[in-house]
């Protein structure tokens, strides 16, 4: 399973010219759920992603988490992130989970989010999303449960 964990002060999810999801500041996680993953990843990255302290404290340190600040999580799912670009120049998408399972993971990812006292919103799995943020930093994390 793959993360990708944007610092922001904004983001938002817009589905057929509608805005399903906003949050302020916090974080946008773009979720690849890949062949093979299991419960096991969704609560790993869960739990490093609520514990990760990548925003500044007062001396501009990074050393408080999104809990910390008040911040929320907005969660997408993205199964190009497990895209294999080895060869030619099109993109294979054999390695991305099964849209069943990996909706159950995405499902369980975002249930494990609020167990770890995160407050979670989320876009529309397996639409045709147009998500918008303001990075913060830029600050960008990639998260893999397989390292």
């Amino acid at each position: 399973m793959l993360a990708i964990a944007q610092r922001c002060t904004s983001s938002s999810i817009t589905v057929d010219n509608e805005i399903i999801s906003e949050i302020s500041l916090g974080l946008l996680i773009l979720l690849g759920v890949c062949k093979g993953d299991e419960k096991k990843d969704s609560e790993y990255i869960a739990k490093k992603i609520t514990a990760l302290r990548i925003f500044s404290d007062k001396k501009g340190k990074m050393n408080l988490s999104v809990s910390d600040v008040g911040g929320s999580i907005l969660v997408v799912s993205q199964f190009t992130l497990c895209a294999n670009l080895k060869r030619g120049s099109r993109p294979s998408f054999i390695e991305a989970a099964p849209p069943k399972i990996a909706e159950l993971l995405y499902n369980y990812f975002v249930l494990c989010l609020r167990k770890n006292g995160a407050e979670v919103q989320t876009g529309k799995f397996g639409a045709n999303m147009d998500v918008e943020l303001v990075n913060q930093g830029p600050a960008t994390f990639v998260i893999d449960s397989k390292l």
